[in-house]
């Protein structure tokens, strides 16, 4: 039995991410999509005294309608310091902020990535490390991709020998769960309800922020937190 998961890359993603990430065997990601603007590609939110702050990587999208995720490139190389400042700003006072800022000061002051793929994976990679996630991680041009959007995914799963696809909820608007059946490949749905609130600065409590905000607050108890840590002990 191998779980296969396939999603682009998003910006410092929230923690359902990366239990997606966990729960399988192997995740792919799916940058050869179109890149598309006021999405997740390129930006995530903080928690700040002033209420949810938008992280946003300004990258090149004038008459580059159809480019992919992969092929978009960053506008401004001062974002990575802004948005360091930021999270300094409103992370400082998070019990274990000191515990991890040094690994993404380091990135955010030294990042000379000129696109957004390689941006999202490293910080992905990075946060991966932080949590125990072992997952392998692999590119969809690491693969070779059919005509189709569902013929597409049943594709990347036959040739990454997956015998079940995890999906995110917002694809059963579109995927056609009979060609996943006819090929032998179990789908499973990701279910992103019933996570346990823990402790975070600035009230009212928000679960839709950067998985940042949850590993500066409880540190290495950041897992009990995860479905696929804590959830299956």
């Amino acid at each position: 039995m191998k779980k296969v998961a396939i999603l682009q890359s998003n910006y410092i993603p929230w923690k359902g991410y990366f239990d997606l990430i966990n729960m399988v065997d192997e995740f792919i990601i799916y940058d050869e999509m179109q890149y598309t603007r006021r999405d997740w590609r390129n930006r995530n939110k903080i928690k700040t005294s002033q209420g949810l702050l938008w992280l946003t990587i300004p990258v090149e999208v004038k008459g580059k309608y159809f480019q992919k995720i992969n092929e978009t490139l960053v506008s401004d190389n001062d974002w990575a310091k802004q948005h360091w400042a930021s999270i300094k700003q409103f992370y400082s006072k998070a019990k274990y902020f000191n515990e991890y800022k040094d690994r993404f000061e380091e990135f955010y002051l030294n990042n000379s990535e000129k696109y957004l793929t390689g941006i999202n994976c490293t910080l992905i990679d990075l946060v991966n490390k932080i949590l125990g996630i072992e997952t392998k991680i692999s590119m969809s041009s690491d693969y070779q991709l059919s005509d189709g959007k569902t013929e597409r995914l049943v594709n990347l799963v036959q040739q990454a020998n997956g015998t079940e696809y995890i999906s995110g909820p917002a694809a059963k608007d579109y995927i056609d769960e009979k060609l996943f059946d006819d090929a032998g490949i179990k789908l499973s749905w990701m279910d992103y309800s019933g996570y346990k609130e823990y402790t975070q600065l600035f009230p009212p409590f928000e679960h839709g922020v950067s998985v940042l905000d949850l590993i500066f607050n409880e540190g290495s108890d950041a897992l009990k937190y995860l479905k696929s840590f804590a959830y299956g002990e």
